[in-house]
């Protein structure tokens, strides 16, 4: 194939009006990747064949590769305009979908499912576009006939458990991950929501298991390593829980990560490695989606604690890290889950809460010497108004 290139690439510096050789070498290009150079002779073919249907259907795959999305679209509608083609549809959808144009995305999977009533794609991607207009039932409708013509379509089925999870069908929910599961044994997504509704369920041991198979193949899903550890922490199993986290933590530093590794050494009366833990969340500002004026505060009210001072500044110029972008592809949809909520109803039944700022001068913990009677974890919640965690259920 680098032959026919070169070869190409030739003939055209001996005759640049060679549109033939430029039209082979264009395709060529596009299938071996190398979409801006594509992109260069495609748009010099259209040119010279305003009318050629299929140049501009190329040009929107590359187009549409190089995440050009208005040129792309542009593209195809040049294209059905001169020869309305089920292909050229149905590209102009994926498009639109891209663009969350999701009215217009419609019409065109229609016209493909007017030539072809079995295009499970078609049906999976009107889903997209009902489910993002908040037409649920619609949405459904058409996720449960993608995956009855195509059982293998995994998007569609997290679709349908995410849709149900949300609407308290549990069962439902269960039934369509574990279908996800059947399909793609790795798909780390459905091992966390079934964790997250086993969780809510009050099945600890089932939800860990669920959540340490989410970190086994997505090793980088730090929503599953904070729900694990207020599981863990909830039935008292530290031990395990330390070795994940720094497990993962010699891998790759994380400010979430070492929060949470604080949070277990606080839960324990570890003080020093508590200190220690929540001075490397702050030195990792990019990955701790945690309040970091908050964290300065639990750090300071600590170091006063155990005698120790770092001149350890907030990030003031970073937004907070938020990993749970906004998208309409399946494989990075999270469900709303308010870990908040909870997290105050299992620290008053577990004796695990976040220090307050404002009980710094209360010493009932400490005796006249200054040293330590006994570290009592029943301090008071943070309330600081900036001190949200960001923590989603994974959609």
């Amino acid at each position: 194939m680098g032959n026919d290139i070169e070869t190409l690439q030739e003939l055209l510096k001996e005759d640049p009006s060679n549109f033939q050789a430029r039209r082979e070498l264009s395709i060529i290009l596009v299938n071996q990747g190398f979409n801006e150079e594509a992109e260069g002779n495609l748009e010099y073919l259209c040119k010279y064949f305003p009318e050629d249907a299929e140049l501009h259907y190329n040009l929107g795959i590359v187009y549409e590769k190089l995440k050009k999305f208005d040129k792309a679209k542009k593209a195809y509608q040049k294209a059905i305009s001169i020869s309305p083609q089920e292909d050229f549809y149905y590209n102009l959808g994926e498009v639109l979908v891209d663009l969350k144009e999701w009215d217009e995305a419609e019409k065109c999977f229609k016209e493909v499912l007017k030539t072809d009533p079995n295009d499970s794609n078609c049906y999976f991607n009107l889903g997209l576009c009902y489910y993002n207009r908040d037409e649920k039932n619609k949405a459904l409708d058409n996720f449960q006939k993608a995956v009855s013509i195509n059982p293998k379509d995994v998007y569609a089925y997290f679709y349908l458990g995410y849709i149900y999870q949300n609407d308290g069908l549990t069962n439902f929910a269960v039934e369509s991950y574990k279908k996800v599961l059947e399909v793609s044994p790795d798909y780390s997504w459905a091992y966390f929501n079934l964790g997250s509704i086993a969780f809510k369920n009050g099945n600890d041991d089932e939800a860990k298991e669920y959540l340490k198979k989410t970190i086994q193949y997505n090793p980088a899903d730090y929503e599953a390593y904070k729900l694990l550890v207020k599981i863990c922490l909830k039935d008292n199993e530290t031990e395990e829980i330390l070795e994940i986290l720094h497990t993962a933590l010699e891998q790759e530093e994380n400010g979430d990560l070492f929060y949470c590794l604080a949070r277990v050494y606080k839960f324990i009366g570890n003080l020093e490695n508590y200190y220690d833990a929540l001075r490397n969340a702050l030195r990792n500002p990019y990955t701790l989606s945690y309040s970091k004026k908050a964290v300065k505060a639990e750090l300071d009210f600590v170091g006063e604690k155990i005698g120790r001072h770092e001149n350890i500044e907030p990030e003031r110029t970073v937004e907070e890290y938020n990993d749970t972008e906004e998208t309409s592809d399946a494989e990075s949809k999270h469900e709303d889950y308010d870990y908040e909520e909870e997290d105050e109803e299992d620290d008053e039944e577990n004796g695990y809460e976040e220090y307050d700022n404002s009980d710094e001068s209360d010493e009932s913990d400490w005796d006249e010497d200054g040293e330590e009677d006994e570290f009592d974890d029943d301090e008071e919640d943070w309330e600081d108004d900036d001190a949200s965690e960001e923590d989603s259920d994974e959609e």
